[in-house]
């Protein structure tokens, strides 16, 4: 997982191929002038996700482990809590959701190690190890869920 600033994404960019694209793409664009829903950049390669989510308490809010695709999370409009574990500590017992192919998701309860707080400009890269709930606060959230292919 990579926790920093959006202006600071060049040093990041030799991660993966399309992180350039991706970064030059959040950077450019006003997501909250743009319509809510599916971006396509290039194709099931790189997308992005601009979604508008009412915010889950720390209890309500399962972790989520992707195996195809990177996540980069971008709150536009308010603060975010996310919370991690390494997938390698999950416990199979704690499944809420196993592994569907086609969603690219699965779910588990948890235990989470740690929250942190992630604010407009700031941006989260989670790997297919970083088990993340997102989405954790109060009230609603505008932000930009950036989907690269592995």
């Amino acid at each position: 997982m990579v926790i920093c600033d959006l202006k600071d994404s060049a040093r990041l960019e030799a991660l993966h191929p399309l992180f350039k694209m991706a970064f030059d793409y959040l950077k450019s664009h006003n997501f909250l002038e743009m319509p809510l829903g599916k971006i396509e950049i290039k194709g099931d390669e790189l997308f992005i996700n601009n979604a508008e989510s009412e915010l889950r308490t720390k209890e309500a809010q399962q972790l989520e482990m992707h195996r195809r695709y990177i996540d980069i999370h971008v709150p536009l409009d308010g603060k975010e809590i996310i919370g991690w574990t390494p997938t390698a500590d999950l416990d199979e017992a704690d499944t809420t959701m196993p592994y569907d192919e086609a969603k690219d998701v699965a779910k588990s309860k948890g235990p989470v190690h740690t929250y942190f707080v992630v604010r407009p400009g700031q941006m989260v890269i989670d790997w297919p190890e970083d088990a993340h709930a997102p989405i954790i606060g109060e009230g609603k959230l505008r932000k930009a869920i950036v989907k690269i292919k592995l």
